[in-house]
């Protein structure tokens, strides 16, 4: 490996350091409390450091926004070559979900908080929601699917396909900030098992989008 690629290399793996740092922080002290020379400490490095690959702190988080959705994207992907349009919308529910799961901290970048949209309309004003615009027409051709089969004849595709992401972003939300689980204690659900209210919902909600064909 020659020079310029151990620089390159080095630089990636700083800036991966930078965002894993500011990541960690966002979620455990808040946003508003994180600093510049709160993430360099973090990472036992200089706030000038940070400031060679970041503007900021709004930077950073929108840097983020953007790997998470890499993530997501990478497990539709997967779901592309699934025929049926509709058992399709249903994997991209349970993928979406399970995402949420795996990764609440980037769930929170990307879905909860609001600086990095914030970002986005103060330095692209021009590009309304690119990532977020992709993840959504991968959903909206699956939701045009399934109408082309008799599913949601009467509904409005962006409608639908709208309705289908905020139920689901509902659940993931609801749960990972333990809403559900006071819910369920309060209405008795732990007879019966909260590890897999989650579940029982989505699946519940299905069952609902099978009678509206």
């Amino acid at each position: 490996m020659g020079i310029k690629e151990r620089k390159e290399r080095h630089k990636e793996d700083l800036k991966a350091r930078i965002l894993q740092a500011a990541k960690k922080l966002f979620i455990t002290e808040g946003y508003e409390a994180t600093s510049i020379r709160k993430i360099a400490a973090e990472i036992e490095f200089s706030p000038t450091t940070i400031y060679l690959y970041y503007k900021d702190k709004t930077d950073i988080s929108y840097a983020l926004h953007r790997e998470g959705f890499g993530l997501l994207r990478e497990r539709f992907a997967a779901l592309a070559y699934v025929d049926d349009p509709f058992e399709r919308l249903k994997a991209m529910g349970r993928a979406y979900i399970q995402f949420a799961l795996d990764h609440p901290d980037f769930y929170e970048l990307m879905f909860v908080m609001k600086e990095p949209m914030q970002y986005l309309q103060a330095h692209h004003p021009e590009d309304e929601w690119p990532e977020g615009e992709r993840v959504f027409d991968a959903l909206m051709q699956t939701v045009q699917g399934c109408k082309a089969k008799g599913y949601f004849a009467d509904m409005n595709t962006e409608e639908m396909a709208m309705l289908s992401w905020s139920v689901v972003h509902g659940l993931c939300s609801l749960h990972i900030t333990s809403h559900f689980k006071h819910i369920a204690e309060h209405c008795g659900v732990e007879r019966v098992g909260q590890d897999n209210i989650l579940e029982r919902v989505f699946v519940a909600y299905v069952q609902l989008l099978e009678r509206i064909k």
